[in-house]
């Protein structure tokens, strides 16, 4: 989580939302990383997981296909990227933050673990939640 943190204190000189994220292997070597660049790159993808994933595509040899791995990011995943863990078949995913306006695991949305999905992530929240919470605040009430 701490290089997650990181990452997510770097998307503030760039003025998007600090969200880091990395993708552990099985092993629980670290096989990939990013953090928000929407603004940065004008895209409204390049979500912290979803760069993430990108950069561990191929990392575990099999492509897309990250089975075993973990993905730690500072803020609950949205819809979006909670899509993107499930297919890319992450075995779990572990967040510090709950987003009560935007989550999908397990705070607004359940679509991590729901029961209809080919595929179920297990979902570990709240880790060092204090200190997302606290970067994120203050990002957002300097734009107030």
């Amino acid at each position: 989580m701490e290089r997650a943190l990181a990452l997510a204190r770097e998307c503030v000189g760039h003025g998007d939302v600090p969200v880091g994220a990395v993708v552990l292997g099985p092993s629980g070597d670290v096989v990939g990383s990013g953090r928000n660049r929407r603004e940065e790159l004008g895209d409204a993808t390049a979500h912290a997981e979803v760069e993430a994933l990108r950069s561990a595509a191929g990392a575990l040899g099999d492509g897309w296909r990250l089975g075993g791995a973990t993905v730690v990011v500072t803020l609950e995943p949205c819809v979006m990227c909670t899509g993107a863990l499930v297919a890319a078949r992450v075995a779990r995913v572990v967040f510090a933050a709950w987003d009560d306006k935007a989550g999908a695991c397990g705070s607004v949305w359940d679509l991590a673990r729901d029961p209809l999905s080919l595929h179920r992530v297990e979902v570990v929240g709240g880790v060092r939640a204090a200190e997302s919470g606290e970067l994120l605040r203050g990002f957002f009430a300097s734009r107030r």
